[in-house]
């Protein structure tokens, strides 16, 4: 289930490596949460879902002069070693210069709203 956004992630770096204004991936529901995550930070211009057969996600990436807005997506959590923080092990992760998305049972959060939901969760990645 994961596997599409993993994959996902490597696109998106991998793109932005050469420069491309746009990719595309297939559309889920875990994929579509991640972007919107994303968009609200400002890592990326937006995306599209495109109605063709199978469903596919345009994601517009976002360049700040002629470099990527997204420095580095690094795994914390990996398919084969998961790793869970409770509410209390999320209060002791430095989030001042990064942006960390966490799995909880509310759907994918940042770290700011784990900690104001008081809610733990799987940490996915880290995007400086």
């Amino acid at each position: 289930m994961k596997n599409y956004l993993w994959n996902m992630f490597a696109s998106i770096k991998n793109a932005q490596i050469v420069n491309k204004s746009f990719i595309l991936c297939p559309s889920k529901k875990i994929c579509i949460a991640f972007l919107n995550i994303l968009w609200d930070e400002g890592f990326i211009l937006g995306y599209k879902v495109l109605n063709t057969t199978p469903k596919a996600l345009k994601i517009f990436l976002k360049y700040k002069n002629g470099k990527p807005v997204i420095d580095s997506l690094s795994s914390i959590t990996r398919p084969g070693n998961r790793i869970y923080y409770s509410a209390q092990q999320l209060w002791k992760l430095n989030s001042s210069n990064s942006l960390t998305i966490i799995s909880t049972n509310k759907g994918l959060l940042t770290l700011n709203e784990c900690r104001k939901l008081n809610e733990g969760g799987e940490p996915f990645l880290i995007i400086k």
